[in-house]
């Protein structure tokens, strides 16, 4: 995929030094201005050797886009290497260009350039990034629950203490940070913040933020060694009606390392006084809130799409993730903006060892393809949230073999949903 741009029009790499011009076309773009006091109180996180930019004939910049260093968890192997992409836009009198199609095959590029196999992203606008490879490869679970709701008996929930203070970020940025890398063991999807200032932007809390709620506060869980094992960052929005309080609990984020943390915190948020309900961030779609509400129809439950996924090289890809059974399969794989990728390609799982480890090999061939699908739908499957067997039902992947589809929608699937648990 080679960038194609107007008649002198160039791609740069953008320096630090034109930090503000890079920003100035973001807010263009997506239509808003932050304060001085949130822009003094929130971090520079960007990564500005990853930044870059469409540079206008007259020197101005046109559009923007940048990603981070990221290692994205995959099922049931180590984190494989990842380009986040972010801050991608475009001047609302650049539009219609072809300046983000000349974007994405520069990332595409500078991914290949770094060995990334693999980029993810958050989708501004759900519509866009499926032409260019990118398939929804999982959901996330926003639910709004009721005071007061029973919950079901946890073991060891009734043994663990809760601490309930204004969030300081120099005192709590290291709980949160090894809650967050413990909760998201194993976990597909669950990326963790590289960076010093992707950790501070975090627990940033500008007023603007708050929309007439307080500060952020957290409530954190410890085991009986003082050991923190799960937090949540909150705010209530103060709210009567007829003399009745209607608070909200509304949280940022929350994350548990096991049942009992997750009990004994939900125990909490959820009988609070003064309040009425309360609003998850997002969560996993199999999250532990859901099974041990009593009366589940009680809570108001909201799914969305979450990280989206792009194979940048596909046999890279593949072998760096697990799968849930034996598979020997041919894929053919169309791709029209990276042609490298395109073709039939062998999938293949060794004998399972002593230790549970098997070998995973791709390789290209001439033999027919068993499944016929799109890069997208392979990046929407990547994670095991997906089902190719689903997609093939809705006629986006084609069975070339009988039963060849039903073996590798069970082989992609995962036990644990994925899930990136904050937003980049």
């Amino acid at each position: 995929m080679t960038p194609v741009l107007p008649d002198g029009y160039r791609l740069i790499r953008v320096p630090l030094s034109r930090s503000e011009e890079f920003r100035e076309v973001d807010h263009l773009a997506f239509g808003y201005e932050p304060d001085p006091e949130t822009v003094a109180q929130v971090p520079d996180y960007l990564e500005w050797d990853r930044t870059s930019a469409v540079e206008a004939p007259d020197g101005s910049l046109a559009a923007v886009h940048a990603s981070y260093d990221f290692t994205l968890p995959v099922p049931g192997a180590e984190p494989v290497e990842c380009a986040g992409l972010t801050w991608v836009g475009t001047r609302p009198d650049q539009r219609r260009q072809g300046l983000l199609s000349a974007m994405i095959a520069d990332h595409f590029a500078h991914c290949q350039e770094r060995g990334e196999p693999v980029s993810a992203l958050y989708a501004a606008e759900s519509a866009i990034y499926g032409r260019f490879g990118y398939g929804s490869a999982a959901d996330d679970l926003r639910v709004t629950i009721p005071r007061g709701i029973a919950l079901r008996d946890v073991p060891g929930s009734s043994d663990l203490a809760l601490r309930f203070a204004k969030l300081d970020a120099a005192a709590h940025g290291g709980l949160v940070e090894q809650v967050h890398a413990a909760a998201g063991v194993g976990r597909p999807g669950w990326i963790g913040r590289s960076t010093d200032a992707l950790r501070a932007s975090a627990l940033a809390d500008p007023p603007a933020w708050r929309q007439g709620g307080e500060p952020l506060r957290i409530a954190s869980v410890h085991g009986p060694d003082g050991e923190p094992r799960a937090y949540a960052l909150l705010r209530r929005k103060e709210e009567w009606v007829d003399n009745v309080a209607k608070t909200k609990v509304l949280v940022r984020e929350s994350a548990a390392v096991d049942a009992a943390a997750a009990h004994r915190l939900w125990s909490f948020l959820l009988d609070m006084d003064l309040t009425a309900s309360v609003q998850s961030g997002p969560l996993p779609v199999d999250d532990r809130i859901r099974e041990i509400l009593v009366d589940p129809r009680l809570a108001t439950a909201k799914i969305t799409d979450n990280v989206w996924v792009r194979l940048v090289d596909v046999p890279a890809a593949l072998t760096a993730r697990r799968y849930s059974g034996p598979l020997d399969v041919v894929l053919e794989v169309t791709d029209a903006r990276l042609p490298a990728n395109a073709g039939r390609w062998r999938l293949a799982t060794g004998p399972v060892g002593a230790d549970g480890a098997y070998d995973v090999q791709v390789t290209r061939t001439e033999d027919d393809a068993d499944v016929a699908l799109d890069v997208r739908e392979l990046g929407a499957a990547y994670l095991g949230g997906r089902s190719l067997a689903a997609a093939g039902h809705a006629g986006l992947v084609e069975e070339r073999r009988a039963g060849s589809l039903h073996a590798t929608s069970t082989a992609f699937a995962w036990p644990l949903a994925p899930v990136c648990s904050w937003m980049f």
